[in-house]
């Protein structure tokens, strides 16, 4: 069998909440039954944040009381805190992520915590999780590179790493929140936190500022990790990282992949056609190369 690749869509969540353009809960509805129909099985569909720090979240809760539940699509919900955790479970979410800060300046501004304090969090809000009876994962962001701060030393990922998988999570990404990694970065990485953490699922989240997001992905891939997170279109970004562009667009990592190989089940020509609506909706060009070239060889 073909080595399987397990893509997250995330363009709901952090493709949508930085972006110029206030989508309708419909128009979030729609934009999630495209990414559906085209194949996608795991989705950050919202986040449960303050609405006056990310307020492109605020009808988060309407979002996920307006899912189509009946199909295999699970849908991830964002948190920060235990508020955030509690209306996410309350909002029926199918799993939870939690966001954990490597590094000092961007927690604060983000999430107004220290690494300490996000890793502390955590360990208070994971039996709320685990009491509902749904999936975990955690994020650490700027794992790579905060834009204030500078470089991010791995004792501090590797650490967080250890104490998040000491909580029960299912599986940890790696974030490049302001996209400041190259494949030597990730690898480095890898390596380290399955030192400190060898027994959670990896995935990866790449955000393609400076040009090396597929790069990257090749490089994670090759490491052995098999979950990737992507943005229809290459939307995205982060209020509290300056100049911080879209994530590694869906339909350009899946497209290599397939070139390569790798299975993903998710059809092109549709995340294709989803990422050419979504401009219509947005009001503004996507930065996804397939939108605008197309898949090679043309399908038939």
């Amino acid at each position: 069998m073909k080595r399987q690749i397990h893509i997250v869509e995330v363009g709901p969540r952090d493709g949508l909440q930085n972006d110029p353009a206030n989508l309708t809960v419909d128009e979030k509805l729609e934009f999630i039954a495209r990414l559906e129909a085209a194949g996608v099985t795991r989705m950050e569909s919202g986040s449960f944040v303050s609405p006056k720090a990310v307020p492109k979240m605020a009808n988060s809760p309407e979002v996920f009381a307006g899912l189509n539940r009946g199909g295999q699509t699970k849908h991830i919900a964002l948190a920060l805190n235990e508020t955030g955790v509690r209306r996410a479970i309350e909002a029926k979410a199918d799993e939870i992520n939690f966001v954990l800060v490597a590094s000092e300046t961007f927690g604060r501004k983000n999430q107004g915590m220290s690494p300490q304090d996000s890793a502390d969090m955590l360990a208070k809000c994971a039996p709320l999780v685990h009491e509902a009876g749904l999936p975990l994962s955690a994020t650490i962001s700027v794992a790579f590179g905060d834009p204030y701060d500078g470089d991010v030393d791995l004792g501090v990922v590797g650490n967080l790493a250890a104490q998040a998988q000491r909580t029960g999570i299912a599986e940890l990404a790696l974030g490049d929140t302001i996209g400041a990694a190259t494949p030597w970065d990730v690898k480095r990485a890898i390596d380290r936190v399955r030192i400190e953490a060898p027994d959670v699922t990896l995935r990866m989240h790449f955000h393609d500022t400076r040009g090396a997001g597929l790069a990257n992905v090749f490089a994670a891939v090759e490491a052995g990790v098999d979950v990737i997170d992507a943005s229809c279109g290459g939307i995205g970004g982060c209020p509290f990282a300056p100049a911080a562009t879209g994530n590694v667009a869906t339909e350009d990592v899946i497209w290599m992949l397939h070139r390569a190989g790798y299975e993903t089940g998710i059809d092109l020509t549709q995340m294709i056609d989803t990422a050419r609506w979504l401009e219509s909706v947005l009001g503004h060009g996507v930065s996804s190369a397939l939108s605008r070239a197309g898949a090679f060889p043309k399908a038939r």
